[in-house]
């Protein structure tokens, strides 16, 4: 039986260490490597990622000058070239390029290392993200910060612009919750909803999905805002909002279903929604189809629903995307879909008993059926 993938050792291991201890060692001549790859290699045992890397910046910090000024120098000295800045996306960086926003927050947010900081993580964000770190930094000073990332939102570096999107986001996954008000970064969003690069444009949807749910209606104002501006190509505007909108979708929210093109009333007639086979055994795949009748060319944007029971007989509900298109010439649109029950999930746990499999088009619930889920 093959071993089960560990992302922590992936990232952290002789290997990875190795390269970042010569990165430093190039930079810094009076670097000792060897010393620094014998203290941190037998701390790794025992400690979870991001604990790793915490580990990681406690054994550079020990070889690095105490005094905050003179670090951030070494830190940048030590910093490998910049990520290829012609390519647009699919270029993240390595984890252990983290540690200079790691010790950023530990020494440099005071009034009087607050800039240099900031500098810091502009000259490390081009290497890996900087969006973890500059947040405490918004949360300690946000008009100062706000400032500077005014600047970053047009920075020529591509992932400095990106900083700026995902280091504001409301509700950035893992990380720490930024306190100023939600709406203040559409400022920037409104300049890098344009931008030329897809790892900028992903993040721009990603938070507005952020925002759409804190304020859906302002998240649809603002696409329609930009779609009548014309600053963005027209198919990566509308890729941008059918990402940005995805949470909006599938709760039927009709201000963005108007904007999207879908009528929520419309006229069809459905089949009897099937199921293949009943009970389905964990593991194996829930197959069903229906039948759509309606007037040729009637857009249409179908998702199913399955409710979930959990263990205290309550259910939880997801949603899922099946297809987007229209009514055929023949006004008959047949559609299967098969859905695998992973019964070894490891961010969904599945338990036996009676679902619930709900048809919604256009926001609208139209048609449901139960199934039986065994072991």
């Amino acid at each position: 039986m093959s071993e089960r993938f560990s992302l922590k050792d992936h990232l952290f291991n002789a290997e990875t260490l190795g390269r970042l201890a010569a990165e430093y060692a190039a930079g810094l001549p009076s670097f000792d490597a060897e010393g620094f790859l014998s203290d941190v290699l037998p701390g790794l045992q025992g400690r979870e990622l991001m604990q790793r890397l915490d580990w990681i910046a406690d054994c550079i910090e020990a070889r690095l000058a105490p005094d905050f000024p003179t670090m951030a120098d070494q830190l940048e000295a030590a910093m490998p070239s910049q990520l290829d800045p012609s390519k647009t996306d699919d270029d993240f960086g390595h984890f252990i390029h983290a540690i200079p926003g790691i010790l950023a927050v530990r020494h440099g947010m005071t009034e009087e290392h607050r800039e240099r900081a900031l500098d810091l993580l502009h000259a490390a964000t081009r290497r890996f993200s900087m969006e973890f770190y500059i947040r405490p930094f918004i949360n300690m000073w946000p008009d100062f910060v706000m400032n500077r990332l005014r600047i970053w939102a047009k920075d020529p570096n591509y992932h400095v612009r990106r900083l700026v999107s995902e280091g504001t986001r409301p509700k950035l996954p893992w990380a720490k919750a930024v306190k100023i008000d939600p709406l203040l970064p559409l400022e920037f969003l409104d300049i890098l909803h344009a931008d030329d690069t897809r790892y900028v444009t992903r993040s721009v949807a990603n938070h507005l999905n952020d925002i759409s749910k804190i304020a859906p209606d302002m998240v649809v104002k603002t696409l329609e805002n930009w779609r009548k501006g014309g600053l963005q190509d027209s198919k990566e505007l509308d890729w941008m909002s059918s990402h940005a909108l995805r949470t909006l979708i599938k709760q039927g929210h009709p201000k963005t279903l108007k904007f999207l093109g879908y009528q929520m009333d419309v006229d069809l007639r459905l089949s009897e929604l099937e199921i293949s086979k009943n009970p389905v055994k964990m593991g194996e795949f829930l197959e069903f189809e229906l039948s759509i009748f309606g007037e040729s060319g009637t857009k249409i944007l179908i998702d199913y629903v399955i409710d979930f029971p959990k263990t205290d007989k309550s259910t939880r509900s997801k949603v899922f995307k099946f297809k987007k298109t229209s009514i055929p010439k023949s006004g008959t649109l047949n559609l299967i879909k098969r859905h695998r029950l992973k019964g070894d999930a490891t961010t969904f746990s599945l338990y036996p008993g009676q679902h619930r499999l709900i048809i919604q088009i256009n926001g609208k619930r139209v048609t449901e059926t139960v199934f039986d889920l065994i072991n």
